[in-house]
């Protein structure tokens, strides 16, 4: 093999795509020209026509992404009153059995739910208690048909109302009380009766053991945390510029699956149309002018070094709201960047590191590489947590640790502050601006590990032990974990992680039932 086809192959699959110059396809190998030709293999609308004096308006200020909608609950107590009968077992356990007992019940729930959502944080809206005897009591719930979850407060009642409730094939969580108020009958018979249908093992389908908490608000919380990241997720529009793709997969076939299994939306925008869009957006004096003002602002903000020249910062500034004009065209708020580093450097002038960093911390989801085997995940952990997540290179795990590193992670990890950050080149190539960003040590992450099928993903929590600073990419942490290294180098499968502050493990696995993908802890 050639020197000129040891490069290719080497770099075919590396965390920053590597392609050739070439004048034909003729030279291309498969894997270059599956991933060169993403767009035109993966459905969905390409952004056409596009100019920078439409998408920049007469606005002077970037704009913004859209907020998390807010998950819709409807909850509903289940209830009897039954009538006294002599010498005969007239009721059932529980102690919600008259008008006047579910009345105070359902003030009691109103309560709660006023508190929890006051302590969410995620978007929410509850939605009026109902109280209901029967399932012929649904159908006037006008308010229940657009709800995307039930809480079904089983207090009393027969199965009919849930297999009522099942139908609407929305997501329910049955909560019963113990001790947090009246005692409800479901507490002693959700596991025989329903779950189990009288059988010694699980008989529904669509809902599990995993789906009933007993008396804690805090149980309840977790898990409609996770439900508001799912309806978030699914569905997502993305934006892919140069197409979409995977890495070291054949590019037609992960995308599709994402389309298939979280039904995304994928539009793309061809790098000749972006190239033809910075040039117009350079010769615009206020665009220009209003990306060296904000690169001078983020320059200055604490904790920030710079380690590169100050033209690349400015023009990812253009790119960055370039990118925003694009989203806001395409009413979206995901983008990713296919073959990042060889194509879009010659039109930008810089790396897309920086702005993919800026722009994730602006509340965008925005990821290198237009990996869509990582990707879903990075949607669905951003969405749960609310805050930024850091897609990222792992490398081989050994006594409890593991370095994960990237040239694009976001600063401000935790959604608030941002992180001390120096300004460098980006590795690879030693050019353009790349953050490495300086993220806090102790700090527990949330870490998950997405495989080339979308079949399994694997969880691991860790914690920050070391920022190191390796010939490698920018952003660097040392992530010490719990599980045995060398079970985590057998089980961990695809490449890109995806990394996020903070503890959501419970609600990854919560949220990846309904896909489904099954989910292996490692912790």
């Amino acid at each position: 093999m050639d020197d000129l086809a040891t490069h290719t192959a080497f770099h075919a699959a590396r965390c920053c795509p590597f392609i050739q110059p070439h004048d034909g396809v003729d030279h291309l190998t498969r894997r270059e020209f599956l991933g060169c030709s993403a767009g035109v293999l993966v459905a969905g609308a390409t952004l056409v026509h596009l100019s920078w004096p439409a998408l920049a308006g007469n606005a002077e200020d970037e704009p913004l992404p859209p907020r998390r909608r807010a998950l819709r609950v409807k909850p509903v107590l289940v209830y009897e009153t039954p009538e006294r009968r002599e010498r005969t077992s007239w009721r059932a356990w529980g102690a919600v059995q008259t008008q006047d007992a579910a009345r105070e019940e359902v003030a009691r729930i109103q309560t709660e739910l006023k508190t929890l959502g006051e302590r969410a944080d995620f978007p929410v809206e509850f939605r009026p208690v109902a109280a209901v005897r029967s399932a012929g009591e649904l159908a006037r719930l006008a308010d229940l048909v657009d709800a995307d979850t039930v809480i079904v407060y089983a207090a009393g009642g027969w199965m009919d109302t849930f297999e009522a409730l099942g139908k609407l094939r929305k997501p329910m969580i049955f909560f019963c009380r113990h001790k947090s108020g009246p005692v409800y009958l479901w507490y002693e018979i959700i596991s025989p009766r329903y779950l189990r249908q009288h059988t010694d093992s699980l008989a529904r389908s669509g809902i599990d053991e995993d789906d009933v908490v007993i008396d804690s608000q805090d149980e309840l919380l977790w898990r409609l945390r996770a439900l508001c990241g799912l309806i978030n997720t699914v569905g997502t529009r993305i934006l892919a510029v140069g197409g979409a793709g995977a890495w070291g997969q054949a590019a037609d076939v992960v995308p599709k699956l994402v389309q298939e299994k979280w039904k995304f939306e994928i539009r793309t925008v061809s790098y000749d149309a972006l190239g033809e869009l910075i040039q117009q957006a350079r010769a615009d004096a206020r665009a220009v002018e209003r990306a060296r003002q904000r690169g001078e602002e983020y320059l200055k903000t604490p904790g920030n070094t710079l380690e590169t020249q100050r033209p690349f910062v400015h023009n990812a500034f253009l790119l960055d709201d370039i990118f925003r004009r694009l989203m806001q065209e395409a009413d979206c708020r995901a983008l990713t960047i296919n073959n990042c580093m060889s194509t879009i450097m010659p039109l930008a002038e810089t790396t897309a590191c920086l702005t993919l960093s800026t722009l994730n911390d602006a509340g965008y989801l925005a990821f290198c590489e237009s990996d869509f085997v990582a990707i879903p995940a990075g949607v669905l952990l951003a969405n749960i947590a609310g805050r930024p997540v850091f897609m990222n290179d792992p490398t081989y795990p050994h006594e409890g640790l593991i370095t994960l590193a990237h040239c694009t992670a976001p600063r401000r990890m935790d959604g608030q502050k941002l992180e001390p950050a120096r300004i460098l080149t980006h590795f690879e190539s030693d050019y353009g601006a790349a953050p490495k960003v300086e993220m806090t040590k102790g700090q527990t992450v949330t870490n998950i590990v997405p495989d080339f099928k979308l079949e399994r993903w694997v969880g691991l929590r860790g914690e920050i032990v070391d920022t190191p600073f390796l010939d490698i990419c920018r952003s660097q942490i040392d992530v010490r974990f719990t599980c045995d290294s060398l079970k985590l180098a057998q089980r961990m499968p695809g490449f890109h992680w995806i990394t996020a502050y903070g503890d959501y493990l419970r609600e990854v696995g919560y949220a990846l039932k309904r896909i489904p993908i099954a989910w292996e802890l490692l912790t």
